[in-house]
């Protein structure tokens, strides 16, 4: 535990940081990966380029000052990223490494105000962080790698299949290379996946949801093919893949998934956000329950509305299933025009009592949670999926 000195030195340090912004977390990427390259197989480089990670850090950074009294604030955050990090194999010697390029970061950009007294305080605030984060990330590791079909770090995985879904989205079956069993995955988890793009000067690692239920033997993927290359430097990498390549995958994680089978679900998805709803969909209707399931989708228009010949035969196949999607250009095929507004059905959802599921674009997410807060929906029954670096809705 820190000491009471510890809580007040940290957080009165939340103005220094604010008033430097993203200055202090650009500085410390660029001492991190000036003294540590081999870090950039790890990190996402594009987010680096783009300022996202940047971003998030900063606000990681100052949640934590803020709130380090009371860090069941911080529970689901911790969460998310210690499941982030166990897609990309972060081990508990990267800690001091990045532990000290922040402590360096600090000293040299604000030397008059952090004192030897405030670094020390900066360390032990770390250290329990780290503490927390390895402690959390050592479960997750042991459960992936003791259970059944589970592994640790890389296995190899051929590309089985490939399926096109629609004008920009492709589906990819991945089975391992060692014919053996993979562990089962939550529905709405992810998985990581680690490839050397062509050109590129380190590897890559990226997550994307598996868009199956899980069956102890394949996972598939789905992945959208972004139209500018620099954007989607991995994306764009596996849709050139021929089936019969390998890549690299780490095993299942994240904390988005299912809650509960008892209760009825909506799934709500906008773009490539449909991926973990495949999953979660599959699994639902495989499940004995009679409770009730709506799905709705938003994408730009018929060519780009993925699985919909699946969602048509499910529809049809289960009395318990209802399905509604928006087109914002419109066009045949959609129940509506424009972008989603849930309450044109809010009559068909159980806002008192059911679970809602959200995946999509962060904006797209942010605007649902408030239409759902405005119905009445409690905010402990809406679940959401951040594609990227952790940041809240």
């Amino acid at each position: 535990m820190l000491s009471e000195k510890t809580i007040n030195i940290v957080k009165s340090t939340v103005p220094l940081l604010a008033e430097a912004g993203t200055v202090v977390t650009e500085h410390f990427y660029n001492r991190l990966f000036s003294h540590n390259p081999e870090l950039q197989d790890i990190f996402n480089m594009a987010n680096q380029r783009s300022g996202r990670q940047q971003f998030a850090l900063f606000n990681a950074l100052a949640a934590y000052a803020q709130n380090i009294d009371n860090l069941d604030v911080l529970k689901e955050a911790l969460a998310r990223i210690n499941h982030k990090h166990t897609s990309m194999h972060i081990l508990p010697e990267h800690y001091p490494i990045v532990g000290g390029h922040l402590i360096g970061t600090l000293k040299e950009l604000i030397p008059e105000q952090f004192t030897p007294e405030v670094e020390y305080a900066w360390r032990e605030a770390y250290a329990l962080l780290a503490d927390i984060c390895i402690t959390e990330e050592a479960a997750l590791y042991e459960h992936s790698k003791t259970k059944h079909g589970g592994w640790s770090g890389t296995r190899e995985f051929t590309i089985a299949n490939k399926q096109v879904e629609s004008e920009l989205v492709t589906s990819f079956t991945l089975v391992p290379n060692d014919g053996k069993a993979v562990i089962t995955h939550k529905p709405g988890q992810y998985l990581g996946i680690k490839v050397k793009p062509t050109d590129a000067q380190y590897s890559e690692i990226r997550q994307y949801s598996i868009s199956q239920q899980s069956n102890g033997e394949n996972y598939r993927i789905s992945v959208k093919k972004e139209l500018l290359p620099a954007a989607g430097i991995v994306s764009n990498h596996l849709h050139s893949l021929e089936e019969g390549s390998v890549v690299g995958l780490y095993p299942p994680a994240g904390d988005f998934f299912l809650r509960s089978y008892s209760k009825p679900a909506v799934l709500i998805s906008a773009g490539v956000g449909q991926t973990p709803m495949m999953a979660m969909l599959q699994t639902l209707l495989s499940d004995s329950s009679d409770q009730a399931i709506t799905y709705l989708h938003a994408c730009e228009n018929a060519d780009q509305h993925s699985f919909a010949g699946f969602l048509t035969e499910q529809v049809s196949a289960h009395s318990r299933l209802s399905s509604y999607t928006w087109f914002n250009q419109g066009g045949e095929g959609a129940d509506f025009t424009g972008l989603m507004d849930v309450s044109v059905v809010a009559e068909q959802l159980p806002l008192g009592g059911g679970d809602f599921y959200i995946c999509g674009p962060t904006g797209f997410m942010a605007v649902i949670k408030q239409q759902l807060l405005d119905l009445g929906v409690d905010t402990a029954r809406i679940h959401y999926e951040v594609f990227g670096p952790h940041q809240d809705i």
